[in-house]
């Protein structure tokens, strides 16, 4: 069954996670080296729905999109490093759906980056990603990023090609006897915990590592369960912007565009990250907290769920998923969930819990050790 991958995975992109009907006009961005047969799996997979495909294979968004961007950002004047890609724009503004297909040829990309260049990036694409939400909000554009597999996400592994494709594949859950009917169940389990999360105030987090609180204040719980990224699996929302209080030492290492950083320690005082270290990139983790005025602040609380996640893969669109792991991101945070939380940067950092790791809502012990503990 792993030899129609593509094809399996563009069946349940257009079928479930955003259906495509007819008359739609939808984008897809890839990687030119990396993405083919996802790419046309999916244009016929469009096609086949009455749909209109726009391919882009060279979107310059990120590494994971686009060969040259290394290039770009190496060479790019200041008047250059300052102009957002018209294009970018018109995609926003004129399709229906799109698909961002994660495949970079090389994950360290941008490891050799002056920070300073990159979060000048970010700054100049901030209208894109600010006019995207907008419009996802108001719910005239889906989107969902999809995993594809690549050597080089598999060397970042520490595993083989095929053996990461069988991870990737398994993942998605594309190993079930119906796939659709299993994103379907995931789903409808992910709704109860967030309806039991309805209308609660205040969440406490302990364990190895961490002991951390904060107010989410009736805020919303959002399931994430296949339409915005996939593979997926976690339920999050978004902190009080003022009410993080305490410390973590992230148990995992903490990957953001392409730069890894280890042993990354935060500490809260009223919502700010008044302290920041690592063991590993601490110029890096500086330079990008130093981007705006939110780059301080958690935008995202998130709790993995997706067991067939079950390693770390230096890939965050897998690793934020790993069952029994929670994650939190500095920077921008999401309208749906009541974030007011701005900035040019959204950096997801992942905390194992299986080793006793504790939430507590409201004083009711509501997770431990990766399980969730009520009905």
């Amino acid at each position: 069954m792993i030899t129609q991958f593509a094809s399996q995975l563009a069946k349940i992109l257009t079928e479930y996670s955003s259906p495509i009907q007819p008359g739609e006009y939808v984008t897809i961005v890839g990687n030119a080296s990396t993405t083919g047969p996802l790419v046309e799996a999916l244009v016929e997979a469009v096609l086949r729905r009455g749909g209109f495909p726009n391919v882009q294979l060279a979107a310059p968004l990120s590494p994971d999109y686009c060969e040259h961007f290394e290039l770009y950002l190496c060479l790019a004047n200041d008047q250059q490093l300052d102009t957002l890609d018209s294009t970018l724009m018109h995609w926003v503004e004129v399709s229906d759906a799109l698909f961002l297909i994660k495949a970079p040829s090389n994950t360290a990309a941008l490891a050799t980056i002056d920070p300073a260049r990159i979060s000048r990036w970010r700054l100049t694409i901030r209208p894109y990603s600010e006019r995207l939400m907008q419009r996802y909000n108001e719910g005239k554009l889906r989107w969902t990023v999809v995993g594809w597999p690549t050597q080089a996400l598999a060397q970042a592994a520490e595993m083989g090609l095929h053996a990461y494709t069988e991870f990737v594949y398994q993942a998605c859950g594309l190993d079930q006897p119906d796939p659709v009917a299993y994103w379907q169940a995931f789903r409808d389990r992910q709704q109860r915990l967030v309806e039991w999360l309805r209308g609660k105030q205040h969440a406490q987090v302990k364990g190895p590592g961490i002991d951390l609180s904060f107010d989410f204040g009736g805020r919303p719980w959002v399931s994430a369960h296949g339409t915005v990224n996939f593979p997926d699996g976690e339920i999050f929302t978004s902190p009080v912007e003022d009410s993080v209080n305490g410390t973590v030492a992230f148990n995992f290492p903490c990957v953001y565009l392409g730069n890894l950083v280890e042993g990354v320690r935060l500490r809260f005082e009223h919502g700010v990250a008044v302290e920041a270290t690592a063991s590993k990139g601490q110029d890096f983790l500086l330079s990008t907290l130093d981007t705006d005025e939110g780059a301080r602040r958690l935008g995202e609380f998130a709790i993995g769920t997706n067991m067939g996640i079950q390693r770390m893969t230096r890939n965050i669109l897998f690793d934020e998923k790993i069952g029994g792991s929670i994650h939190m991101a500095l920077g921008r945070s999401y309208e749906e969930t009541g974030g007011v939380n701005q900035s040019a940067i959204h950096w997801d950092m992942i905390h194992n819990m299986k080793d006793g790791g504790e939430i507590w809502i409201d004083g009711q012990l509501f997770y431990r050790a990766g399980e969730f503990l009520i009905e």
